[in-house]
């Protein structure tokens, strides 16, 4: 193993949020992403700055991804999610500070309409956008988050059990 890739097992986990948001129907938000224009497909998230709490972080993450504020917290989802950056992207990503993110998810009901939502920001993350149904979650999310994916539809599968 070479040097460069022992100094990124050192790195430190980039603290985040992530946001299941849904629709009246039930139906995900999920958008692609502009620096990552293959048919993958994520739901907002991000990471935290200095002094908030994880549920203000995610409304902060969650309007200057998609401009949407009309939201009512149904859960925050106990544990933590974590995911490493695959070798690709290491020293890339985040500017070469974190070796991957350690996540707390919510999910959120949007009380507003689909007219509210933009993605087109100031500093836009987000090619497009589009309302999935919750059990297609894992089906086009980039491979190194697919096990992040794959818990958060337990949870939700749970509170769309109820």
């Amino acid at each position: 193993m070479d040097k460069a890739v022992k100094d990124f097992k050192n790195l430190p986990l980039r603290e985040g949020v992530g946001i299941v948001l849904l629709n009246k129907d039930n139906k995900v938000f999920v958008a692609k992403r502009i620096d990552n224009p293959n048919n993958y497909w994520q739901m907002p998230q991000g990471g935290m700055d200095p002094g908030e709490t994880h549920h203000e972080a995610a409304i902060r993450e969650l309007y200057e991804e998609t401009s949407i504020k009309s939201v009512k917290l149904i859960k925050e989802i106990d544990d933590y999610t974590v995911y490493n950056l695959p070798k690709r992207l290491l020293g890339i990503i985040w500017k070469g500070k974190y070796k991957g993110q350690k996540q707390k998810w919510f999910i959120m009901k949007f009380l507003g309409h689909d007219s509210e939502i933009n993605i087109k920001t100031k500093k836009p993350e987000f090619l497009e956008w589009r309302w999935i149904e919750s059990n297609s979650i894992t089906k086009n999310v980039v491979d190194f988050k697919i096990e992040v994916y794959k818990k958060i539809q337990v949870e939700l599968n749970k509170v769309l059990s109820n």
